[in-house]
């Protein structure tokens, strides 16, 4: 983990000015709790995925792990994607995110992703994984490392969104890739996320937690009217620098019909310490330790 979060509070990481310090520590203690879950769901669903498995029931054992620990609500279900879809080849209308019944192979690439709401704290996770080896993934996965760096970097130095995203841009076709990420409604990068407030009942609609999207929607009022967006996109409402709070970033790279990405929380706040303004939740997930391992070897 980048950092002990509690540490970081007391050194005056504070997402907005005047608020608590305890308050915001327990908040990412928040976040982080049900991102590692997400991302522990993610490597218990990809270990049990076999020859002939669906989309959709790959989507379901998502669901149901979430759920015998406790997950009730959604910022969006989770969807899984294999093969050629990893890189949303042909994609031109949002229902083609969905679960499909494409079954999967050996030697295929996949995707799944999801993001949970537990205790009041949401997350939005990507983790790319292959059924067995795939030489071509795992050079899309190790290529990520340096998107992570830039990122982070360029939203320290607190450069535009739009201009961070273009530049993430040009990275991904020195490396020879194609921006995928770009298939996403508006083209986004990333979004904000927040807290959820918790009931019995959590609808969805369009495999949305309508909760979570009554606050994005909310976040883009008041954002609009002070000249920011909770969406991170190649568009002019991007053009303004990172906007404090957590942001699910998810840069995602594609290769003749292969797809990698990853999704994780970066934590903007209105330090002026630029170590501090701005971090990732946490490093101690999937891809991070797998560059680590890299790294070593």
């Amino acid at each position: 983990m980048a950092g002990d979060i509690t540490q970081r509070a007391r050194h005056g990481t504070t997402l907005t000015a005047g608020s608590s310090l305890a308050a915001r520590s327990t908040e990412l203690r928040g976040f982080q709790e049900v991102q590692r879950l997400a991302y522990e769901c993610a490597e218990a669903v990809a270990a049990q995925l076999r020859a002939g498995v669906t989309e959709r029931e790959a989507a379901r054992m998502q669901r149901e792990w979430l759920r015998e620990r406790g997950v009730r609500d959604w910022f969006h279900m989770p969807f899984a994607w294999f093969g050629d879809r990893t890189a949303f080849v042909n994609f031109k209308i949002p229902l083609q995110f969905f679960p499909t019944n494409r079954r999967l192979e050996p030697g295929m690439p996949f995707i799944l992703d999801m993001a949970p709401v537990y205790k009041g704290y949401a997350a939005d996770v990507g983790y790319s994984g292959s059924l067995g080896l795939n030489p071509v993934q795992d050079r899309l996965m190790s290529d990520l490392r340096p998107h992570r760096e830039l990122i982070l970097g360029q939203v320290r130095e607190r450069r535009p969104l739009r201009e961070i995203y273009e530049n993430v841009e040009r990275l991904m076709t020195r490396q020879g890739y194609a921006n995928r990420h770009r298939a996403y409604p508006f083209g986004v990068i990333a979004h904000k996320i927040d807290r959820v407030k918790e009931r019995r009942w959590s609808p969805t609609a369009f495999g949305f937690g309508t909760r979570s999207l009554k606050g994005l929607a909310s976040d883009a009022l008041h954002g609009h009217r002070e000249g920011w967006s909770p969406l991170w996109s190649p568009y002019h409402f991007s053009d303004h620098p990172p906007q404090p709070g957590l942001w699910a970033v998810e840069p995602h790279l594609g290769f003749r019909g292969t797809g990698a990405k990853f999704e994780e929380i970066l934590v903007v706040t209105d330090s002026r310490d630029p170590e501090e303004s701005a971090f990732w939740l946490d490093d101690d997930l999937p891809h991070v330790r797998r560059w680590a391992e890299e790294n070593a070897a």
